[in-house]
């Protein structure tokens, strides 16, 4: 389909450039061989980008500015674990020259267009591929629908922001081979990136060693066990898996609330863009606080709009666990 879109451009310019000499071609070349970026300068963007996650759509933004096109595949508002790409999407990402995807763990539907994608000469970058991703814990199955070899591994490495560093110098390292001409700009950008991020995962270990509990307890699907792991903390979920059709046991409701009431937790988490129906019982039976833990899979359409960032966002949660988990100044 691009192949086709191609010949006919390629054909169109062929007939009006007729009688033009081979000296005003080369001259063309020369002007924009010298272009330069000046401050404040609009550029047309170099790269065009589609990513599914929320996380790398903040990085790619991030990375390329104004010399990468960037959109979100996931519609926002929309949770991330039931989404399946429509075939207008599937239109738009052939006219991408990049695909940001998580990996098929995530998203399992991937496996089948891959192939088209590379086939036409899109790049295609699982951001999986330089992490070293955890095995589910015993009793928390993964509830995707699919068949895939490394079923029993969790697919949510980007909720530490050290795997979220790793993602970052893959990103810049796909800019780079498809615009070697700006890469120190995608490498000056992504360095910055990372700092604010050791930043962050510094300011979460500093507080969360200042915690009374080091216990999660989540009432949704907890997708933070790279997190937790990160920062040395447990966790309890009623959920046996991500599905967010999923419906956890009566038992694993009763164990979820005798644990808040042997510990020293003022609150269970719940995560975006699913009603807390659970977090609401739970939190009927205990009296805690009833607080978000966003996962950063996808955002609203307000949050969206108003430019909010994967920081930010891992921010915003730092000061949800510093209430929950009870913080000592």
């Amino acid at each position: 389909m691009k192949r086709k879109f191609l010949l006919i451009l390629l054909l169109i310019l062929v007939i009006s450039i007729t009688g033009c000499t081979s000296s005003n071609e080369v001259a063309e070349e020369e002007i924009k061989s010298e272009e330069t970026i000046e401050p404040g300068e609009t550029i047309e963007p170099r790269i065009t980008v589609i990513t599914t996650l929320f996380p790398q759509y903040d990085f790619a933004k991030t990375i390329g500015g104004e010399l990468v096109e960037t959109s979100l595949l996931l519609p926002p508002g929309i949770e991330a674990h039931s989404f399946e790409p429509t075939p207008q999407d599937i239109v738009g990402l052939l006219k991408s020259d990049l695909f940001l995807y998580t990996g098929e763990l995530m998203e399992p539907w991937s496996k089948n267009i891959v192939s088209n994608l590379e086939s036409e000469n899109i790049l295609v970058v699982d951001l999986s591929k330089n992490i070293h991703l955890l095995e589910l814990e015993e009793g928390d199955d993964h509830d995707h629908d699919h068949s895939h070899e490394d079923e029993g591994l969790d697919p949510h490495y980007w909720t530490d922001p050290n795997m979220a560093m790793v993602m970052v110098d893959t990103i810049v390292e796909a800019f780079t081979s498809l615009d070697p001409d700006n890469s120190n700009i995608y490498m000056s950008n992504g360095e910055e990136l990372k700092n604010d991020l050791v930043v962050l995962d510094k300011d979460i270990r500093e507080a969360l060693s200042k915690t009374k509990s080091s216990t999660i307890i989540s009432g949704g699907h907890f997708a933070f066990g790279y997190f937790a792991k990160a920062y040395n903390l447990e966790h309890m979920s009623p959920y046996s898996g991500f599905s967010p059709n999923a419906e956890p046991s009566p038992q694993s409701i009763t164990n979820l609330i005798n644990k808040i009431k042997e510990t020293n937790v003022r609150a269970i988490f719940y995560e975006e863009l699913i009603d807390p129906k659970v977090g609401r019982t739970i939190v009927e039976e205990t009296g805690v606080d009833l607080l978000l833990l966003h996962g950063t899979h996808n955002v609203s359409k307000d949050e969206l709009e108003k430019g909010i960032s994967y920081i930010e966002i891992m921010y915003q949660n730092l000061e949800n666990l510093k209430l929950g988990l009870g913080y000592n100044e």
